[in-house]
């Protein structure tokens, strides 16, 4: 019998704060993605090969060659959307429908290829503050949720709000409340073509939240969830040619 491959896991990181802000590089001196590569490195072991990518690279690290040999693309943006080559985002597009996962982190909702993908503004609302966090799980036989504590507790971060302006998801995971009494859907699985999407809202850069084994846990299983062991497919639109009807003739009581 034939070993499974290793998932192809491809982290990417917008490494604006970490290269600009005192509080990202105090938090993350190995900079966020590279944060979020060691937990799934931990956690899935010698089941994946995660390797990361930036804005600033070549290409943005997602070059076509690059892309057809990623499984599962995460995604951290924030202040740098609109710098996103757009070809580089109809690249990203194409490959999700054609089956690579796709899992969209915190203000990734702003991204070009998120926004492509949902069809929508992806707008919310939200309050730069300590808020303590409550992560319920609504889904708990979902293998995302799985062996996530409920609530999972994250004693500081920034509010996201609804309203959520996206399309209603496939299955809603997780809903999130905060201390200043809003609530947020912040855990979504979508299916675009024959790619698989969970977005997930924890992640703020300001503070520790991707350091939490209970986040990497989420991450970990997201992978798992999005990641697909078969040939990427291109979708295919196809118009069949459909002849008159016959015309309809009065009936006659007999039975044919």
């Amino acid at each position: 019998m034939t070993a499974q491959r290793p998932m192809r896991v491809l982290v990417w990181g917008e490494n604006h704060h970490e290269k600009h802000d005192e509080i990202p590089q105090r938090i993350y001196p190995d900079t966020m993605h590279g944060t979020i590569a060691a937990g799934l490195r931990e956690l899935l072991g010698d089941g994946a090969v995660v390797e990361t990518a930036t804005l600033d690279d070549p290409e943005h690290g997602l070059s076509e060659e690059r892309l057809a040999d990623t499984d599962v693309l995460l995604w951290w943006g924030h202040m740098r959307h609109d710098a996103v080559d757009d070809e580089v985002v109809e690249r990203v597009h194409r490959h999700v429908l054609g089956g690579m996962g796709f899992i969209p982190l915190h203000s990734a909702h702003f991204s070009k290829v998120f926004i492509r993908l949902m069809g929508t503004t992806c707008s919310l609302r939200w309050r730069q503050g300590d808020d303590r966090e409550l992560v319920w799980t609504v889904a708990p036989t979902h293998p995302i949720a799985q062996g996530v504590p409920h609530p999972l507790v994250i004693p500081m971060q920034e509010m996201y709000g609804e309203f959520f302006d996206v399309p209603a998801p496939d299955e809603l995971v997780f809903v999130s409340s905060f201390s200043g009494g809003e609530v947020f859907r912040s855990g979504m699985t979508f299916s675009r073509g024959h790619g698989r999407i969970f977005y997930f809202s924890p992640g703020d850069q300001d503070y520790p939240v991707y350091h939490q084994p209970e986040i990497r846990r989420v991450l970990a299983n997201a992978v798992g969830w999005a990641f697909q062991d078969r040939p990427r497919q291109a979708p295919q639109i196809t118009m069949h040619h459909v002849g008159e009807f016959e015309t309809p003739r009065e009936w006659d009581g007999s039975l044919r």
